[in-house]
């Protein structure tokens, strides 16, 4: 049996059980929070790692926590496959955002954006391997979230103007060390391509559809709050903080760019959620299907 029909199986169940108990629009927001809760499994469980280690570990320790975070992390991952609530396809794409997140690391905190003050064996440049796992759980969270919801994106953009985008925003996290801050423009151009790109989500057998900024909006604002749990658990610090006060709202910002290079990498693998043109329900027609397979070449 596969992870999608697994994961239906499991709604299904879930759904008729609260159904019974529940008034339908009650139902589907408890069912739309659990999937959503689901989804994000493996950024949480990196988080509670974050703060379990920072409650119980002592200076004494033989094994550095930076170190045993990356332990933790790969066993975290190696599970995740095992249990097949990842496919592998799903991993190799994660992969590829785990080693770009940890290059952008290696820069930011090399130019004193900022820090990882403990100690530790598995470090690179300053940059504990355990960061990389950090933004490979924000893929994670979009392969299984576009899964798990049985997400359609329509209308999607012309596939090279996506990739062009994201390459801009990652691009842009470097450069603007050197030369003026393109994010504005690159706000802008998020809305340009996406505004009329509606998400498309089912729960139980019902479509809902969502604007994909403000999906964006939304998620960045919870990766800020996750963020926050990185820096109230001294895990990093950010340059000119003291570690205990609220990230820079700014950094929301940062984390909403960051999402459209995590959305266009994990369409890599999810080509078959991407539809041309727009659909008025969240299952697309047979012709539809055949322009979102056609969509790649455009």
């Amino acid at each position: 049996m596969t992870t999608k029909n697994t994961t239906r199986r499991l709604e299904r169940r879930l759904g008729d059980a609260m159904r019974r108990h529940l008034p339908r629009p009650i139902t589907e927001l408890v069912m739309f929070t659990l999937k959503q809760a689901w989804a994000c499994l493996f950024g949480a469980l990196m988080l509670l790692g974050l703060i379990v280690s920072d409650m119980i570990w002592q200076d004494s320790w033989a094994l550095a926590r930076y170190d045993a975070l990356v332990i933790y992390a790969i066993a975290l991952q190696a599970a995740f496959l095992i249990l097949k609530l990842e496919t592998l396809a799903e991993a190799r794409v994660i992969l590829l955002f785990h080693l770009t997140g940890t290059a952008m690391e290696i820069f930011k905190v090399n130019a004193g954006s900022w820090a990882y003050p403990e100690p530790a064996i598995l470090k690179l440049y300053g940059v504990p391997l355990f960061s990389g796992f950090m933004y490979a759980s924000v893929g994670s969270f979009m392969a299984r979230v576009i899964r798990i919801f049985d997400m359609r994106f329509a209308p999607y953009p012309p596939i090279w103007m996506t990739f062009a985008l994201g390459a801009a925003i990652y691009i842009n996290f470097f450069s603007h060390h050197y030369i003026w801050d393109m994010r504005v423009f690159l706000f802008a151009a998020t809305l340009l391509l996406f505004l009329r790109t509606r998400i498309w989500f089912r729960i139980a057998e019902r479509d809902y559809w969502m604007p994909l900024p403000l999906a964006a909006f939304f998620t960045s604002f919870f990766l800020w709050v996750a963020e926050n749990v990185g820096t109230g658990t001294g895990t990093w610090i950010y340059a000119g903080t003291d570690g205990l006060s609220l990230v820079s709202f700014a950094k929301l910002g940062s984390w909403y760019l960051l999402l459209y290079v995590s959305f266009v990498t994990v369409t890599l693998v999810m080509r078959d959620a991407l539809i041309a043109t727009p659909i008025t329900k969240g299952r697309a027609t047979p012709t539809e299907q055949s322009q979102a397979q056609s969509h790649p070449t455009d």
